[in-house]
């Protein structure tokens, strides 16, 4: 009873977790006990990507939630990815280790608003960035990742009106890559914004030998100067294959923990914010997830992601579209 009256004050199950507790090692037997998986995302912590059962983007994090066979499903990463997890597996327990690790962009699109200027553009189809909320891709015709929104826009007749969001950045830069004029909802990821163009430029100079690669959830100043522009994916995979020895990394710092591990000899520079002093930029919302409250949510399977019924069949039918159509993308 103290543990529920903790999740709906805090968010998250609030108890001391005794120092002389061997977490990893709990982690790994509670697991087995219950037999759950834990899906991770890039953007967490290194300690939480290394216990991460599966590691990924969000189309790869959404594949796998498709066909997981746990019985319960941890979800490392923030609140609209655990839905979508639940959305795909209505029937299990999905849990998240805080519930307030919600999302700049998701909450850039209120549902409310978004319908009405839905409603402003009749004969349009809707293409939602997976990045929104459940109530979002229930009003959504398909949805896309960073990973494959080329291809999702691109599945759609020429003639097709259509709307994007929430995340204007990569609307823009996907009408720029398609030669599409979609209509565009104001949405951004606050991470993705705060990039100084100044600051990479001077970083640029200092480093000649350094290969700029940037997400496309980045403005387009910063993606007009890159040498590369990818998916999560698509960073980590270019810094592998690239001669390069060098990175100047714009997107959430997460991900160097992954390229510094597949690629030990290079060296990967975070790109500097507007208002950072340290040279890196964080998802505060990623990083609410730790090792103490993964383990207190194994535990106590709290706290639960909860949606109802008729929601998860309106928005699980956009994402079974996307999973289709992105069957063509290289696994």
């Amino acid at each position: 009873m103290e543990a529920t009256t903790l999740i709906k004050e805090h968010g998250y199950v609030k108890q001391t977790v005794d120092p002389s507790v061997n977490l990893v090692a709990e982690i790994e037997r509670l697991k087995k006990e219950k037999n759950a998986v834990i899906l991770g995302h890039y953007y967490i912590t290194g300690d939480l990507q290394d216990i991460s059962d599966f590691l990924g983007d969000s189309l790869a994090l959404s594949r796998q939630a498709q066909k997981t066979e746990a019985d319960m499903i941890i979800f490392l990463g923030v609140h609209f990815m655990a839905e979508t997890a639940k959305i795909l597996n209505p029937s299990k327990k999905v849990i998240i280790p805080d519930l307030n690790a919600g999302c700049s962009l998701a909450e850039s699109a209120p549902a409310d608003k978004f319908a009405a200027f839905k409603a402003q553009y009749p004969g349009h189809k809707v293409i939602s960035y997976i990045n929104c909320t459940a109530e979002i891709k229930a009003l959504s015709d398909v949805i896309c990742t960073s990973s494959n929104a080329e291809l999702i826009v691109d599945s759609f007749d020429r003639n097709q009106k259509l709307i994007f969001a929430p995340d204007k950045n990569l609307g823009n830069y996907i009408n720029s890559k398609t030669g599409r004029e979609m209509v565009l909802w104001d949405g951004a990821c606050t991470v993705h914004e705060k990039y100084s163009l100044e600051k990479i430029l001077e970083l640029k100079e200092e480093h000649p030998d350094a290969k700029f690669i940037a997400h496309p959830e980045c403005e387009q100043p910063l993606l007009l100067v890159a040498d590369f522009v990818g998916s999560t994916t698509a960073l980590l995979k270019y810094s592998q294959e690239s001669d390069a020895q060098k990175f100047i990394v714009a997107t959430e710092s997460g991900i160097l923990h992954q390229m510094q591990k597949n690629s030990p000899d290079k060296i990967f520079i975070p790109a500097p914010s507007i208002d950072s002093t340290c040279g890196c930029n964080d998802c505060e919302f990623m990083k609410l997830n730790s090792m103490e409250k993964l383990y207190l949510c194994l535990l106590h399977e709290q706290p639960e992601v909860i949606l109802s019924e008729v929601l998860m069949e309106k928005a699980r039918q956009p994402i079974l579209r996307m999973l289709e159509i992105s069957k063509k993308l290289k696994r």
